[in-house]
């Protein structure tokens, strides 16, 4: 008989259909809160790249200058690409009577207003500075008469996403944690009613790694399955809440799910190997009277 032949464990098999079903919902439980979290430091990202700051320009610079300053803004890193644009007071002055009606600005009076750019900015600038830091050298320019944003908002996001993101920390390692519990305890009644055949085949001079080998594989491969049915399972309820939220495609990070999803079938094969390595040589280690 081959090596191979030897490996197969006959005798009473474990219900690996329940098996697999337990470690699948737990895996779906574990990715959705991850798929959460992830969704959530997308819309904190989107909300502060949509604080926007308003330089506004002096009347008495030329054409020159103006368009060399809009260069120098857009060059730099912490300006969101394409955020850039420029509004001259005759735009800014027709804007105001669409808003406030025709007879805005027809008593002869000077337009009172000035050229203006405005941009977005990073959100990874964000982190350690203050918007009023980024444009501390802006403030200097000749051609800059001053600049206005919501620094308080910038701020309030800022601290909003650092106190979610230790509350998901821990909510996710609470998670992980049962997840573990709750796979290897569906392991371990899986495995329960071949406990006397694994201690058997010990008895009859078969070694640790022969006995624990095949079920560890068989095992693997049923994580694998597990995760599998769990990244299926999350990308109909991602799909589900786009198409009744069409919004959530704009805030949607693919790179980080994919990842996160690579992430569950990894953790559904190594979880479920780990929890059938020990709960086999659990029964290797007890004694025939300790397994009644």
């Amino acid at each position: 008989m081959s090596s191979a032949e030897k490996v197969k464990v006959p005798g009473t098999k474990p219900n690996y259909l329940y098996s697999i079903i337990g470690v699948t919902l737990v895996l779906v439980m574990l990715g959705f809160f991850g798929m959460m979290m992830i969704q959530a430091q997308e819309i904190m990202r989107f909300m502060k790249e949509k604080v926007e700051v308003v330089v506004e320009l002096k009347n008495d610079i030329s054409q020159q200058n103006r368009d060399k300053f809009i260069r120098d803004i857009s060059s730099q890193a912490f300006v969101k690409n394409g955020s850039v644009q420029f509004l001259s007071k005759e735009e800014g002055a027709t804007m105001l009577q669409k808003e406030f009606g025709e007879e805005f600005l027809k008593l002869d009076m000077p337009n009172p207003l000035f050229d203006v750019v405005t941009f977005n900015v990073n959100s990874s600038y964000l982190k350690d500075n203050t918007i009023s830091e980024l444009i501390k050298p802006f403030k200097e320019s000749f051609v800059v008469r001053d600049i206005y944003f919501q620094e308080n908002i910038a701020v309030m996001i800022s601290q909003n996403l650092k106190q979610i993101g230790w509350i998901f920390l821990f909510i996710g390692l609470f998670l992980l944690f049962i997840a573990i519990f709750l796979i290897h305890n569906t392991i371990r009644l899986a495995l329960y009613s071949n406990r006397f055949l694994i201690k058997n085949m010990e008895l009859v001079g078969a070694s640790w790694e022969f006995i624990s080998q095949p079920y560890i594989k068989k095992s693997a491969i049923h994580g694998c399955i597990s995760g599998i049915c769990a990244v299926i399972a999350l990308a109909g309820i991602l799909l589900f809440i786009q198409n009744d939220i069409p919004e959530i495609k704009e805030v949607t990070n693919y790179q980080s799910l994919i990842f996160l999803m690579v992430i569950l079938v990894v953790l559904g094969i190594v979880i479920s190997a780990g929890s059938t390595f020990y709960v086999v040589n659990k029964y290797l280690r007890m004694r025939v009277d300790e397994m009644y």
